[in-house]
């Protein structure tokens, strides 16, 4: 039985001849150190309770600590990573972009080596032909020559033929 404060102020003893009623004290104050112990026991139990809630409450503050550490490290990390990353793929464009200047470069001076190869075969070739013409022309104001002196020899043409015929090797030719 539960024994409230106010029940103990208000409780009221039957009166006897000398005093009140040992029976009723005595079981009144048993009823109270009932009640005493039992709520000194809940008492106990409460603080107890108490401490290991604390103990875990404490234990779940250092947790949540060292996960709130945890997390801003791994924030941390995360956030180098990404930097360190973004830094590698700058670095990798700006290789690739030399990469290919550099390939464009080459490509260009490989064109103009090309192009000064070409105009060197085309003024080679132009040299050449004009060289070629000067020999065939000359070969023909030659050949216009001898026509011309053999037509103008037509009246002394025994006389050539006889020189030719002592000049000329053995044809084998009979006239």
């Amino acid at each position: 039985m539960k024994i409230t404060p106010i029940e103990i102020q208000q409780h009221q003893f039957k009166s006897r001849l000398l005093g009140y009623d040992s029976s009723a004290v005595d079981q009144f104050l048993e009823m109270v150190a009932d009640e005493l112990e039992r709520l000194h026991l809940q008492n106990h139990e409460l603080k107890e309770t108490l401490a290991r809630t604390r103990t875990v409450l404490d234990q779940m503050k250092s947790r949540e600590h060292t996960l709130q550490q945890t997390l801003t490290t791994a924030q941390q990390v995360t956030e180098e990573l990404k930097n360190n990353a973004r830094r590698e793929a700058e670095v990798v464009v700006v290789e690739a972009r030399l990469q290919g200047e550099e390939i464009v470069r080459s490509a260009d001076e490989r064109r103009l080596q090309l192009i000064r190869e070409i105009q060197e075969i085309k003024r080679q070739k132009i040299s050449f032909e004009s060289g070629l013409r000067a020999l065939l022309d000359g070969h023909l104001k030659l050949l216009e020559m001898e026509v011309f002196s053999i037509e103008e020899c037509t009246v002394d043409s025994p006389l050539l033929e006889n020189q030719l015929s002592l000049n000329a090797p053995d044809s084998g030719f009979d006239d």
